[in-house]
């Protein structure tokens, strides 16, 4: 019996670090060292022997090369998929990556941070379909439910799965009377992948996409499967809000009540009614009023609050239920 030749495997980390600037999500971006034009996330090797665990390993390497300081820290997965590093003719380990969430405040990091090419950008700049906040996006009716309905019409009737192409393009994109879900980040991003609609499926060499003649423009795209990770983050932390008193990590100490709602308005992607918002908070007794006023609203003075620390120990799930406006 011959012996077999295992590739050799690396353990990468990956991050996707959220911040809120001007009522925006942002996510930090940074180029590759390797020449490469598209825009990633941050990611590094863990060292096994520096550090004793995948976070410190995450946190040192981080504040290293961007200057950051992370607050909260989640593991989100672990991502392997052949080819999601590798391409052709490649003899170099594969690395299998574990991507992680991670929360800083804004006011945090008073330095830009500090690589070359490294900066902050809008998270709906890579996933446009996914802001509701004024509208419906028009980018849904205009361009990825009509290609979604083509592919879905091209299926195969003796196809395995649970769920034809046509009820998983009406689940994921609330179209034919189904409900929009905020959730459904990474499905969405799956579906248009599978469905050869965006770039990274195209660079993968996925037969839907290698059969298209016009690629519709649908976010921009990133390096190796870091759209992917970072849809992961965004359905992580939306769902998180409904549960746990994550938007905190976000804001600073003292914020106004307006300030809470537009940042939970930034990361769900939903507009929500301004008296409903303020009395599903007071429900929730998850802030206590400061006693101070803030005159940096550029109107009348607005009452300052902070997180109520003891709502931790009171439920076990304190978070923010918060039901959009369509």
């Amino acid at each position: 019996m011959t012996d077999k030749i295992l590739t050799p495997i690396e353990i990468g980390l990956t991050a996707a670090i959220v911040s809120i600037d001007g009522n925006e999500p942002s996510i930090l971006t940074a180029s590759g060292n390797d020449g490469e034009a598209l825009e990633g996330l941050p990611f590094g090797p863990f060292d096994a022997v520096a550090h004793r665990t995948l976070e410190i390993g995450l946190r040192a390497w981080v504040e290293e090369q961007t200057g950051l300081r992370l607050g909260y820290v989640e593991q989100l997965y672990t991502f392997g998929d052949r080819g999601r590093h590798a391409q052709r003719g490649d003899t170099d380990a594969h690395v299998a990556s574990v991507g992680y969430l991670a929360l800083t405040r804004a006011a945090d990091n008073t330095s830009k941070p500090q690589v070359a090419g490294a900066t902050f950008k809008p998270w709906y700049r890579y996933f446009p379909w996914e802001d509701w906040r004024d509208a419906r996006p028009a980018i849904i009716e205009k361009e990825i439910i009509p290609a979604l309905e083509t592919w879905a019409a091209q299926e195969k009737p003796d196809t395995e799965r649970a769920l034809a192409r046509g009820d998983r393009v009406r689940l994921c994109f609330g179209t034919h009377g189904a409900q929009w879900d905020e959730e459904r980040v990474l499905d969405r991003y799956e579906l248009l992948y599978e469905a050869g609609l965006i770039e990274e499926s195209r660079r993968d060499e996925r037969p839907a996409a290698l059969a298209r003649k016009a690629m519709p423009a649908l976010g921009a795209p990133m390096r190796f499967d870091h759209r992917r990770i970072l849809a992961t983050a965004i359905a992580r932390l939306r769902a998180k809000l409904k549960y746990r008193p994550v938007v905190f990590e976000l804001l600073p100490p003292e914020f106004t009540l307006t300030d809470l709602q537009r940042t939970v308005e930034a990361i769900s992607g939903r507009h929500l009614h301004k008296q409903n918002f303020r009395r599903l908070v007071e429900a929730g007794a998850l802030v206590e009023p400061t006693g101070e006023m803030s005159t940096q609203t550029g109107g009348r003075p607005a009452a300052l609050f902070r997180f109520r620390r003891e709502v931790l120990q009171e439920r076990p799930a304190p978070g923010l239920r918060v039901r959009g406006r369509r």
